[in-house]
């Protein structure tokens, strides 16, 4: 039975954080890395728009700024980015604090999905040049924590010491490794919102500030915003019982002006904090997604502001050349969100935006799509043990999925904090 010093389920920014780490330290190390899909997954498959200044992609349970200071400059020192250039910040800041709202200044990276895919070819061609053994499309079973052996779709393997890092995507499977290790855990935390799409003139701060980061009352916020040649896309989810269900989210191809398509799209999130008795912020976060797959035949929701504001659906009909003047980027379902989405929920998530339509005037023209559901299951937060993420005997954590981290920098740095907890068992 082949046995490895350390094994990483997860090919994303996390695992590969944990991997780079662990070389860094302890170069003869035997590494094994793990992934169900038959590439490398994670954040930087889609977009990869990077953020390298606290609190953005760091939950304060578990980060200070201190300590994610420290851990995203060793996170720079590594990957090299070119910081985006922003202008008239000043401007927008002072308008946002006028309505009690916030618009943060973060340093940003930006290589989209094209310029993401190249980076990871060239991540994955570092790893298996330094040793790591890379398994793309084998999946990760059960563990035994007692034996320190894992059991795949294709062998049994040994570990000395074990991440497990596969993404928010992979929630139901983290929740099954949690309770073959007996593993107490939170799953209380949802984030709910839509997917705002309309023409870059009409939101133009994306030509000052490429990602800008709007806090407002009632935690609410601008999220992933795409500009340039952006595209709304779905996401294929399913349930434990196999139902499908479709969460929205944006990516945009790296700057070229040749394939610009003028449009830009953002996420506009609530976070919702549930307590007893809900047993489960991930099961409300499915119904929310199978309503709304059920309203538009599968596919997600889309309104535009010109027919919300009128309260009304829209139809294939209101998408005409008049008014509403560009071809929505995603096939979706015209119909009326607010029939999908929560009342107390889409009532803040408006209030934002027409606080949004004042500090940035323009984003609610008639034309402005409204996409829904973005869903973001970042719920699980386990019982940690110690400041490396560990949960069990030699059994580690980190990246969005397991809550340690929200984004591909939070999630490297979060790699890099386990994998120093790793270091010790081999």
């Amino acid at each position: 039975m082949e046995k490895y010093d350390a094994i990483i389920v997860g090919s994303g920014p996390a695992g590969m954080g944990a991997a780079f780490s662990i070389l860094k330290r302890k170069k003869d190390a035997r590494i094994l890395m793990l992934d169900k899909r038959s590439y490398s997954t994670g954040g930087m498959r889609n977009d990869c728009k990077m953020n390298f200044t606290f609190p953005i992609g760091f939950p304060f349970e578990y980060w200070n700024e201190e300590d994610a200071n420290r851990y995203l400059d060793e996170v720079i020192e590594f990957l090299q980015p070119n910081i985006l250039s922003k202008s008239n910040i000043k401007t927008y800041q002072a308008r946002a604090e006028r309505l009690g709202c916030s618009l943060l200044e973060i340093k940003q990276t930006h290589l989209g999905t094209d310029g993401g895919l190249e980076l990871i070819k060239e991540l994955l061609k570092k790893l298996s040049e330094a040793g790591v053994t890379l398994s793309l499309g084998e999946e990760m079973l059960t563990i035994d924590n007692e034996k320190k052996i894992i059991k795949t779709d294709k062998r049994e393997i040994r570990y000395k010491s074990i991440l497990i890092a596969p993404g928010r995507q992979g929630f139901h499977f983290l929740q099954d490794v949690m309770h073959q290790l007996n593993i107490k855990y939170m799953d209380n935390i949802i984030d709910v919102g839509i997917r705002v799409e309309t023409r870059i003139e009409h939101y133009p701060i994306v030509k000052d500030y490429y990602d800008p980061k709007f806090y407002f009352k009632e935690k609410v916020r601008t999220f992933c915003t795409n500009s340039g040649n952006a595209h709304v896309v779905k996401e294929k989810y399913a349930t434990e019982r196999g139902d499908i269900w479709y969460s929205v989210n944006g990516h945009a191809f790296k700057a070229d002006e040749s394939r610009n398509n003028g449009l830009v799209n953002f996420a506009l999130l609530k976070t919702v904090r549930f307590t007893e008795p809900l047993a489960s912020g991930q099961c409300f976060a499915e119904h929310l997604g199978l309503l709304a797959a059920l309203m538009g035949g599968g596919k997600p929701l889309m309104q535009r502001v010109g027919d919300f504001r009128l309260g009304r659906r829209s139809k294939a009909a209101t998408f005409n050349g008049d008014l509403y003047d560009f071809k929505p980027s995603l096939d979706a379902c015209p119909s009326d969100i607010s029939l999908a989405m929560p009342s107390k929920i889409l009532r803040y998530i408006w209030s934002a935006m027409k606080n949004l339509d004042t500090i940035v005037p323009g984003v609610l023209h008639p034309s402005t799509i409204m996409y829904y559901p973005e869903i973001k299951l970042y719920a699980n937060k386990p019982e940690y043990k110690d400041e490396n993420f560990q949960v069990a005997e030699g059994v580690f954590f980190a990246g969005d999925g397991a809550g340690t981290s929200r984004g591909i920098t939070g999630a490297w740095a979060s790699g890099i904090r386990a994998s120093e907890g790793m270091i010790r068992y081999f």
